[in-house]
């Protein structure tokens, strides 16, 4: 899945926003503790995000923690099927497509519910002795953005495989949208992503615990 379909909501009622915002930090004042509404979830399904030191350059950034139930093997060809069918069958994302592949490094291009009139470029490059992929935002002004850039890290857990991306990002109303504790703040769309990935990956577990996803020319 590629949960950077979590990219912010444009709000447009900034009224709206603002009042929201202003209940939510009377009773939670320190944002990185405080998750704003929970879904109801086993231990084992638990999403956490945390918000942690951003780029140099200002801008916010986040932790996302989660446990997929399948094996590390499994979770990484689905995790690496760039030219695959069931993106789009997540509710924020609109269209999805394998641009290129060369080596480790493969650039694809994604479109938004919120901003679907914009198509998103991403260069992901593969690290498979680390299980780790890096992603950026390749046309960033396009999208509205500074920068969007991180990391996904895969670990072997008792569970099953133990999922932890890093992003960085800065665009105009980054904070109010990593503030905004309700449906298109980034808690929640981060938190409903990987819930909607930890069900799809079981559902797939068997078209990828065999032979390697097949890619195919775009």
């Amino acid at each position: 899945m590629d949960i950077r379909a979590i990219l912010p909501y444009q709000i447009p009622c900034f009224i709206k926003l603002a009042v929201g915002l202003v209940v939510f930090n009377a009773f939670c004042p320190t944002p990185s503790h405080c998750d704003g509404p929970r879904h109801p979830e086993s231990k084992q399904d638990r999403v956490t995000v945390t918000l942690i030191q951003p780029d140099p350059r200002g801008g916010k950034a986040y932790r996302l923690s989660y446990l997929v139930k399948v094996p590390l093997s499994v979770y990484w060809k689905f995790k690496t099927d760039f030219n695959n069918d069931f993106l789009v069958r997540n509710r924020n994302i609109t269209a999805h497509r394998l641009v290129s592949r060369s080596g480790d490094s493969v650039v694809t291009e994604n479109s938004y519910r919120y901003r679907s009139h914009v198509t998103f470029r991403w260069r992901t490059t593969l690290r498979p002795s680390d299980h780790r992929l890096d992603f950026m935002l390749l046309n960033p002004e396009a999208c509205g953005q500074r920068f969007h850039y991180g990391h996904i890290l895969l670990e072997v857990v008792k569970a099953g495989t133990r999922v932890t991306q890093v992003a960085y990002f800065d665009f105009w109303g980054a904070t109010l949208w990593v503030l905004y504790p309700w449906e298109g703040g980034m808690r929640n769309i981060l938190t409903d992503t990987a819930h909607w990935e930890q069900k799809m990956v079981e559902q797939l577990r068997d078209r990828y615990g065999q032979a390697p996803p097949k890619e195919a020319n775009p």
